[in-house]
């Protein structure tokens, strides 16, 4: 174990997207300096980092110069190449490691790793051609997802095929590469355990959070996913053995499915802050984005206990269809938190921001936040 990184350092963040900009505002808070380097310009993260960096995540030269400024590295998005970071490692500590990114940027490695830690999962089979789908078809039958291996995300690469006909057209839709076939499983709810892990071995997480999603895109996550006792054991075991097998040094998002049979399967990983965990910035002392500074830089976790129920809402590009939102109306419940991204161009589907609410109870909380949302709508000139 090194020396922590302390506050007066410079973090270094691989990407520079929505979760880079929360990152940096709780560096910031605590003192570090921050830089970022994506291929973007004026970025969510470079609008609060100290100095942004305009480069290819493959050049290296880039990534190693980029390194040799800073006093450690993370990642705010998994899909970096293994090789950057090993480069970036070559100048100081880089957490998670570069093979924690490699496993979970391809859905066959994950879920070769899952199984072989024991955890449980959908039925699944690696296909690499039509007819090896058709044949893992078979075997799994009907209905099935057909995957992207990597770079998959918000339902994108993906293809639902409900009868073996539907093989060729799945086939083509997600682009004829290296695929993972999954069984359909009958779903009581999607949710969620966001996990950290210091570079001592100690571990926390946020309890389970329950997730609803809009075509494939989460919509509203809410604290405290109203479970049984053995199933809250349960999903937080799963997250501390993928936490533990994997050797993860920072915060790892394990999303997970509840079955008709009130069983947890494991779906997939996220090796960094969630979308579903930005509740914890108003719920907890200690929010995910404080607890991935504290990790990467070598310091004691924080505290992650639920200080009140709390329900997130996201606000997608298509709330901007006829004219600039109504913060005002959203704003006029005092429970209400705003976190606006940065981006410029809203764009239907994309991630602009995200709304809080708390309230004395989780069903009031998911009532007040998707209320603050409604009033951002403006109404139609008559």
């Amino acid at each position: 174990m090194t020396d922590p990184v302390l506050p007066g350092a410079t973090l270094g963040i691989l990407g520079s997207g929505q979760l880079g900009r929360m990152l940096a505002q709780s560096a910031r808070r605590m003192g570090y300096r921050v830089h970022t380097l994506s291929p973007a310009t004026d970025s969510p993260t470079g609008q609060i980092a100290d100095r942004e960096t305009v480069a290819a995540y493959e050049d290296l030269d880039a990534i190693e110069r980029f390194a040799r400024d800073v006093d450690a590295v993370t990642f705010e998005f998994e899909n970096i190449s293994s090789a950057a970071a090993d480069v970036a490692a070559r100048h100081g500590p880089v957490r998670p490691r570069g093979e924690v990114l490699h496993l979970c940027q391809n859905r066959w490695r994950e879920k070769h790793a899952l199984t072989d830690a024991g955890l449980p999962t959908a039925p699944y089979e690696a296909v690499e051609s039509l007819e090896a789908l058709s044949a893992a078809i078979a075997r799994l039958g009907t209905p099935c997802i057909l995957k992207t291996a990597g770079f998959g995300y918000d339902g994108k690469g993906q293809a639902r095929i409900d009868t073996a006909d539907d093989a060729a057209a799945a086939w083509a839709a997600i682009g004829r590469g290296p695929a993972i076939l999954e069984g359909v499983v009958d779903f009581a709810a999607e949710l969620s355990v966001v996990a950290a892990r210091g570079a001592a071995g100690d571990q926390v997480d946020f309890g389970v959070i329950e997730n609803r999603h809009v075509d494939h895109i989460l919509d509203v996550s809410i604290a405290d996913a109203p479970l049984t006792d053995a199933q809250i054991t349960r999903a937080r075991e799963i997250a501390a053995t993928v936490m533990e097998a994997f050797d993860v040094v920072g915060v790892l998002c394990v999303e997970l499915f509840l079955d008709q049979n009130g069983e947890l399967l494991v779906n997939e990983l996220a090796p960094r802050p969630h979308n579903s965990g930005h509740l914890t910035i108003e719920a907890c002392p200690s929010s995910q984005f404080d607890q991935q500074l504290r990790a990467v830089c070598g310091l004691p976790l924080g505290d992650t206990q639920r200080q009140r129920p709390t329900a997130m809402a996201n606000l997608l590009g298509d709330l901007w269809a006829h004219g600039e939102p109504d913060w005002a109306a959203a704003l006029s419940a005092p429970s209400v938190n705003l976190h606006l991204y940065g981006k410029a161009e809203p764009r239907p589907g994309r991630k602009m921001g995200h709304l809080t609410a708390s309230a004395p109870d989780r069903d009031e909380a998911v009532r007040r936040v998707q209320a603050a949302r409604a009033a951002l709508v403006r109404p139609l000139n008559p």
